[in-house]
């Protein structure tokens, strides 16, 4: 715990005791500038900020540290390859080694790791040295680490958001073309009198078809410059908000193969989604000029140009998914995806045409059967309008169970009546005063929690960290158990139950056991689920414990999943109260705190009265969270922004392409009596059922989707959030029938003589 008398703060702090010329790259800037080289002349501290402004300190404080007492001579501006956002949970504190073993600190217990950095002549000869040395050290705990793996963690570590923006560039790239398609579908029904016009005036339809594919090619290539545009404006807003994540500064620079790349991908789907609606401009005759409402529902031979366009753009739609998927398996399953959603709307409006014609409600009133009819009349747009709306829903739905399941992994519960003020590193010696001490302010203790720290030394009589080697008697081979669930301290407990974070997926517990009072030689012990998988073990597999070199046997009878996201001390492995009773252990303890200054008080007690215990106020830790969770939320909504702002366009276009058919539909039932009550129960009608097969079918089919990429892209757990999705589709079909019936209004302007006038 750090320590200031001036201002009787206190805060859990992470020592770091330097010696030697470190760094070897880059430079440690402070403030006040030029104290790092101060920092081995006495007894001094730099530290972060965040431990200054948590502490009301200032530079020039004493600053105590177990034991050891030292003066604070600047705060920490910049450190090479560090990220801003480690800080938050516990500030840095620097300290010159010579003085550690002053604040004794390191006591049994003590989390320690020490690092050693070495420079070599030749700074190629850093991964061959690696190499060679690294599983000669393993063995005891050592880990050879160069930059060049520091930089490839790095990158892994990114690998999971490049994954997303790139899952939604690709839905933003499939949802523009949506997009285009329906709007090029409006503006051609806008301009087939135009259209045959200009055959009338001689203009051939390959000369109408370029005329308008020109102008579909020029704003698509005006659009991409727009979008290219406003990409280089977002790119300076990502460090603000991604800039604490990274050990590196972000720089900007303008790629001119970046901007190539995405004006040529803009321009081209635009251009391919354009393309399938602009055949329809070959096909206007003069003739349409005069019996517009003939030629539009007269049947006519199949275009074989539509299939060549059609396999144009699946295969767009193909490259464009292997293209931004991290792998090409990912990016063929995903085109398959595509393709199988369309192949289900498809068959989806087919089997409501013919089963509402086969099945025809005829007892429902007037308007509701109007409506329902509509859905099969000829020259119907039903299919299209499930295709457009149902893919524009899929998409989005999609990406909002992606980004629910991600954001759902960021979110921590620290409960309302739950410990917020742990202390931990305690003696057994310590608890009874600890305990008395806190009794005496009127908080008593409400979990007393032991720790045993020890390693995994062998698996079912294999020796871990031996390397892969062949069984002397099954014959097979033993894989080399060199993970980090292997080589990595761990800090267990025992207990006579089970507590609320935590639920039994597999076996006993101790007072379910049958047979225990014979014993076989080990002790039960209770595994998480995730680190059983890791370790490769289930029930009844034998694990042998080094607890300070004292071997323990024991036997795995219980299998549990935990909830990590709950602020409560969580174990991978829980013993039987008889395997560790007799062990070396400290303690780590819980209660609550409702007044954060209170909490601050009994910090500053326990400090004076017991230095070497270590205290950590949840609620800060809770703040700390929330703000870099905040920051990550935003990151990740903010790149989804993009594509709901264009699903809701595509929708928009999607409903619009059949508004000049329910327009005339509309005024011919005007003209035949109709009110505008029954017209616009017809309208609600046919948009409800519309809207609702195709958000059903599409949230469905998203589910599927949404639950493949998250498992096998993000390799994260998949959950329904049942009431979200549940909403989204009410929004979905709500929307579809309010732009509908919006874009309908025409019907109730029009007189049934303009209409007539227009035919």
């Amino acid at each position: 715990m750090a320590y200031v008398p001036r201002t009787d703060g206190t805060r859990f702090a992470r020592v770091n005791a330097v010696e030697g010329p470190y760094p070897f790259y880059g430079k440690i800037t402070t403030s006040p500038a030029g104290r790092w080289e101060q920092l081995a002349g006495g007894r001094r501290a730099i530290v972060d900020p965040a431990l200054l402004t948590s502490l009301a300190a200032i530079v020039g404080d004493t600053l105590v540290l177990g034991e050891g007492r030292f003066e604070i001579i600047a705060e920490i501006e910049d450190i090479p390859g560090a990220a801003g956002v480690e800080s938050a949970f516990s500030p840095r504190v620097f300290i010159s080694a010579q003085w550690l073993e002053a604040t004794k600190l390191i006591t049994f217990g003590s989390r320690v790791s020490y690092r050693t950095y070495l420079r070599l002549a030749d700074e190629a000869a850093a991964e061959p040295i690696a190499d060679k040395y690294g599983p000669v050290l393993r063995p005891d705990r050592i880990r050879i680490w160069t930059a060049k793996r520091d930089r490839e963690e790095m990158l892994e570590n990114l690998d999971q958001l490049g994954r997303y923006l790139g899952l939604v560039a690709l839905i933003a790239l499939l949802l523009g073309g949506l997009g285009v398609a329906s709007a090029v579908t409006v503006f051609v029904k806008q301009k087939r009198e135009t259209i045959a016009v200009l055959r009338c005036l001689g203009a051939t339809s390959r000369q109408v078809f370029a005329t308008y594919l020109t102008q579909a090619i020029g704003i698509g290539l005006a659009g991409s410059l727009l979008g290219t545009g406003l990409g280089l404006a977002i790119q300076h807003v990502i460090p603000l908000v991604v800039g604490d994540f990274l050990p590196v500064d972000v720089e900007i620079r303008p790629s001119a193969a970046a901007i190539g790349i995405g004006i040529t991908t803009g321009l081209w789907v635009a251009t391919i989604f354009a393309l399938l609606p602009l055949l329809e401009v070959r096909r206007v005759t003069p003739l349409a000029a005069l019996r517009a409402p003939y030629e539009e529902g007269a049947r006519r031979p199949r275009d074989p140009w539509r299939w060549v366009v059609s396999l144009a753009l699946a295969a767009s739609v193909a490259f464009l998914a292997m293209a931004q998927a991290p792998s090409r398996m990912e990016g063929m399953a995903f085109a398959a995806g595509i393709g199988a959603t369309l192949a289900v709307l498809w068959l989806a409006a087919f089997l409501l045409t013919r089963g509402i014609r086969k099945f025809f409600p005829h007892r429902l009133p007037y308007v509701y059967r109007q409506g329902l009819a509509n859905l099969y009349r000829p020259a119907n747009q039903t299919v299209a309008l499930v295709l457009a709306l149902g893919f524009g829903t899929f998409l989005l739905s999609t990406l909002f169970l992606i980004q629910a399941n991600l954001l759902r992994q960021l979110r921590f519960d620290a409960g309302v009546d739950r410990p917020n003020l742990v202390l931990f590193d305690i003696q057994p010696d310590q608890i009874g005063p600890i305990r008395a001490t806190l009794d005496s302010l009127g908080y008593p203790l409400r979990q007393a929690v032991p720790l045993v720290p020890m390693r995994v030394q062998a698996i079912n009589g294999h020796q871990v960290l031996s390397g892969a080697r062949r069984d002397s008697v099954t014959g097979d081979t033993i894989p080399d158990m060199t993970s980090w669930a292997f080589r990595r301290e761990y800090r267990s407990t025992y207990r006579d139950s089970m507590t609320a974070t935590e639920i039994l997926v597999d076996g006993a517990w101790w007072d379910d056991l049958p047979d225990r009072a014979s014993g076989d030689g080990y002790f039960a012990v209770s595994l998480e689920k995730d680190i059983a998988e890791e370790l490769g073990v289930g029930l009844n597999d034998s694990i042998t414990w080094s607890v300070q070199g004292i071997p323990i046997a024991t036997r795995v009878t219980s299998i549990r999943e935990v909830d990590w996201a709950q602020f409560e001390p969580n174990f991978f492995a829980v013993f039987e109260p008889a395997a560790l009773t007799g062990a070396p252990h400290m303690f780590v303890t819980l209660t609550r705190v409702e007044d954060p200054r209170m909490r601050g008080r009994i910090q500053r007690i326990l400090v004076e009265r017991f230095p070497n215990v270590s205290s950590v106020d949840l609620g800060l830790v809770q703040r700390a969270i929330d703000r870099i969770v905040g920051s990550m939320i935003m990151a990740i909504r903010f790149m989804a922004l993009f594509s709901l702002a264009t699903g809701a366009v595509v929708l928009v276009g999607a409903v619009a392409t059949s508004r000049f058919q329910r327009v005339r539909e509309a005024v011919l039932l005007k003209t035949l009596g109709g009110t505008r009550n029954q017209i616009l129960r017809v309208l609600l009608t046919e948009y409800l059922a519309l809207g609702s097969l195709a958000a059903v079918v599409a949230v469905g089919l998203s589910t599927v989707a949404g639950w493949a990429i998250t498992r096998f892209v993000f390799h994260s757990d998949f959950t329904i959030p049942v009431p979200e999705l549940a909403g989204l589709t009410a929004v979905l079909v709500g929307v579809t029938v309010t732009v509908g019936l919006w874009n309908s209004m025409e019907v109730f302007r029009a007189t049934p003589l303009e209409v007539l006038r227009a035919e």
